[in-house]
C-alpha cells in the first residue's frame, strides 16, 4: 500500500458519532526541515505565515508557552541531548521567542513543570537552553516553574464544561494571567496514551503541589517532588483538597484510561491557541528514555496549527497512525484516543478531509514510527 493508499483509507474511516456536530477544523502547516542546523527561525515563520500571520494572534499580548521538557535534564537516551530526542531542541525554543517578539508580544512567559531545579531557567540552563541569549531574543521573556504556586500569592480555578474527570482544575496563575496559550510538543509516541504531542504536553500543567503522589491533603505541598502517578495516572489518591475530587472515583485505574480523559479536560479549560510540534529529531516507542525499547529517530519535520486536535491528527497521520483510531489499534493499544476524547466535546476534528494542510502534504511529510 502507498501512502497515498494509506492516508484515503485513514480519510475513509468513519466517525465514532455521526450525529453529534462538527467540532472546529483549523489550518495545519508542515515544513521539512531535516536538521536544527538549518534555519529554524525561517521555516516555522513560513509556517505561522501560512496560517494566517503572528501579529495578528500575539501582538501587544502576554503569550505563555508549555515547553515539553519531560523526565528531568538527567534521563538521556544513549547519552544525546535531551532536544535531540525526547524535548523540545533549544533552536525550537529560541526561534518561538524571536518570532513571537518580533511579531509584536509584549510579554512571553517559558512554562513548564520543571524536575530537579526548581527554578526553570536552571532546567533549560541544563538541557543547553542559554537562557541569557533566550532574554535577549525577544523583549518581556519571563520563566515560571507550573508545577508549584510560583510568582503568584494564589493558584487559578479553572472549571470543565461537560468534564471527564474532574469538574474543575486548579493550576499556576500563569495558565491564567495569559491572553494567547501556545504549546510545543515533541513528535513522539506516548507508553499509555499512544503518542505525546500538543495535548498530552498539558498534561504536565497540573501542579504536583496539588495533584501529585506527596500533595498535601487539605492544602498544596509546595516542596512536593513525587510525580502524579498516584492522583493522575492510577487513581489511588486525591487531589489535595483546595481542588476538587474526581467525579467518578474507582472507575478505572487504568492510566491509559485516566490521562487521556485529564488531558482531553484540560483541552477544554485551558485552549491552546496556537500548537508547534518538534519533528526534526525525536524518539518512537516511548515518551522518554526511561521507556524500554525506545530508539532515535529523524522525521525531519516541524508542524504547526491554530487548533490542537487538528494538530495533534495531523501529527499523527505524519507518524504514520491514523489519527481516529480506537483503544487496541496501534498506537493506541492500552488507551483511548485524546483527540477523540477532544473532539466529543468539541475542542476540534480529527477529520483529515476537513483539515486544510498547508506547505507539505502529509503524504510527502509521513516518517513512520513503527517498523514492521
Amino acid at each position: 500500500m502507498t501512502r497515498r493508499e494509506w492516508l484515503a483509507l485513514v480519510a475513509a474511516t468513519p466517525l465514532l458519532q455521526a450525529d453529534t456536530p462538527p467540532a472546529p477544523a483549523a489550518p495545519v502547516s508542515i515544513s521539512k526541515c531535516a536538521s536544527y542546523e538549518e534555519d529554524v527561525s525561517a521555516k516555522l515563520a513560513t509556517m505561522f505565515d501560512q496560517l494566517g500571520g503572528l501579529p495578528k494572534l500575539v501582538r501587544n499580548k502576554t503569550v505563555t508557552i508549555k515547553l515539553n521538557m519531560t523526565g528531568g535534564p538527567r534521563n538521556r537516551l544513549n547519552g544525546a541531548a535531551p532536544g535531540l530526542t525526547h524535548m523540545v531542541h533549544p533552536k525550537v525554543i529560541m526561534a518561538t521567542a524571536y518570532l513571537m517578539g518580533r511579531a509584536g508580544a509584549k510579554r512571553i512567559r517559558f512554562v513548564e513543570s520543571a524536575w530537579g531545579p526548581t527554578v526553570l531557567e536552571e532546567g533549560l540552563q541544563a538541557i543547553d537552553v542559554d537562557v541569557k541569549a533566550l532574554q535577549s531574543a525577544a523583549s518581556g521573556v519571563e520563566f515560571e516553574n507550573t508545577n508549584v504556586l510560583g510568582q503568584a500569592k494564589r493558584y487559578s480555578r479553572f472549571k470543565v464544561p461537560n468534564p471527564y474527570m474532574y469538574p474543575e482544575y486548579v493550576l499556576n496563575h500563569s495558565y491564567e494571567d495569559t491572553d494567547v496559550f501556545v504549546s510545543i510538543g515533541k513528535l513522539k509516541n506516548h507508553a499509555d496514551c499512544g503518542v505525546t504531542l500538543s495535548l498530552k504536553n498539558c498534561f504536565g500543567i497540573v501542579p504536583v503541589s496539588i495533584y501529585g503522589n506527596d500533595a498535601g491533603v487539605d492544602e498544596p505541598n509546595e516542596k512536593a517532588t513525587g510525580g502524579r502517578q498516584a492522583v493522575c495516572h492510577v487513581g489511588t489518591r486525591q487531589p489535595a483538597k483546595i481542588a476538587p475530587a474526581e467525579l467518578h472515583p474507582g472507575v478505572s485505574n487504568s492510566a491509559g484510561y485516566r490521562v487521556s480523559r485529564i488531558v482531553a479536560d484540560l483541552a477544554v479549560a485551558r485552549p491552546i491557541h496556537l500548537a508547534i510540534i518538534d519533528g526534526v529529531e525525536s524518539m518512537a516507542g516511548g515518551e522518554g528514555p526511561w521507556i524500554r525499547g525506545v530508539r532515535a529517530v529523524k522525521p525531519g519535520v516541524l508542524i504547526a496549527g491554530l487548533n490542537p486536535v487538528c494538530t495533534d491528527a495531523v501529527s499523527t497521520a505524519v507518524m504514520g497512525y491514523n489519527p481516529r483510531a480506537t483503544r487496541g489499534t496501534k498506537p493506541f493499544a492500552n488507551a483511548d484516543n485524546t483527540m477523540l476524547l477532544a473532539e466529543a466535546v468539541g475542542v476540534g476534528t480529527t477529520d483529515l478531509k476537513r483539515i486544510d494542510v498547508r506547505g507539505v502534504p502529509i503524504d510527502q511529510a509521513m516518517y513512520l514510527y513503527d517498523v514492521q
